[in-house]
C-alpha cells in the first residue's frame, strides 16, 4: 500500500487516538503515531492529509490555525463530542477484530 503501511481503517481510529489528549497539528500525530508504534507504523503525509479532511468532514474533526512548536504556521486538530464517541465505538470494533484475527492465527487450522 504506497503511502502507509497500515491496514484499511486503521488511520482513523490513529488519528482519534492520537488526538484524544488534546490537539495537533499533522506532522505532529504522523510522528506520535510513528513514535507510539515503535517506528512499526509509518503515516506518510499524502495519506495522513486526506485522512484529516475526511474525519473532520464527518464531524468527528475540528481543526484551528496556529503556530507549531518550530513556530510555523499550522493547522491544529482536536477531537468533537462525536469523534470521542466515534473513538470509543472504532476502538471497541478494532478489539473485537483484533482478537478474532489472532482466534484464527492461533488455531490449529484445518
Amino acid at each position: 500500500m504506497a503511502g502507509s503501511n497500515l491496514f484499511t481503517g486503521t488511520l482513523d481510529l490513529l488519528i482519534l487516538r492520537a488526538l484524544r489528549g488534546g490537539s495537533d497539528h499533522g506532522y505532529g500525530i504522523g510522528a506520535w503515531i510513528r513514535e507510539t508504534g515503535g517506528d512499526v507504523l509509518s503515516v506518510e503525509e499524502g495519506v495522513l492529509y486526506p485522512a484529516l479532511h475526511r474525519l473532520e468532514a464527518r464531524g468527528w474533526l475540528k481543526s484551528q490555525w496556529g503556530r507549531s512548536e518550530a513556530n510555523r504556521r499550522a493547522k491544529f486538530y482536536s477531537l468533537t463530542a462525536s469523534g470521542r464517541r466515534a473513538l470509543a465505538e472504532e476502538t471497541a470494533r478494532w478489539t473485537r477484530h483484533a482478537k478474532a484475527v489472532d482466534t484464527v492465527l492461533s488455531s490449529e487450522g484445518r
